[in-house]
């Protein structure tokens, strides 16, 4: 990989190669991102690349969450990432948040078995303003955490 050099004779060198994984993801033209990306999990250390490769997830849905490409670069993403367990959960998780978001289709099953996470993600985002969603993590979201805070944005607020 080309890229700016990490000198820190200390640092493990698994360690390095996640933040040169980081640096080369983040400014990764599109049409080059999945050949990158498939170079990630190849390293020889799953963790630490499964760990590179879920940060850049993170920060591309992110970014593309509610726009036009989000579905191609999540179909072209879940071929990339194959079946880590893990990573195809996340990106589930995200392609749940964009139909959420986008007031597309779910299910309650979809919302209740997803993850911590995923939970705490819709009920602290303002992209979420599903009346009928929030009110189900008010209901029977996972964590305590979850239902208060659901309950604090539900349409219209328990009790009124």
């Amino acid at each position: 990989m080309n890229g700016s050099h990490i000198d820190d004779g200390d640092e493990p060198p698994e360690h390095r190669r996640y933040a040169q994984y980081l640096l080369a993801l983040e400014g990764v033209a599109e049409a080059e991102e999945a050949e990158l990306l498939a170079a990630v999990l190849r390293d020889e250390d799953q963790s630490m690349a499964e760990a590179a490769a879920n940060q850049h997830l993170e920060r591309r849905a992110a970014d593309h969450l509610t726009g036009p490409g989000f579905p191609v670069w999540a179909a072209t993403t879940a071929a990339v990432i194959g079946d880590r367990p893990f990573l195809v959960r996340r990106l589930r998780e995200w392609t749940l948040l964009r139909s959420l978001a986008l007031d597309e289709p779910w299910t309650e099953e979809e919302l209740l078995t997803a993850s911590d996470w995923f939970q705490r993600t819709v009920v602290t985002t303002r992209l979420v303003t599903s009346p009928a969603a929030l009110g189900l993590l008010a209901e029977r979201g996972r964590t305590r955490r979850v239902r208060n805070a659901a309950g604090r944005r539900s349409y219209p607020p328990k009790g009124a």
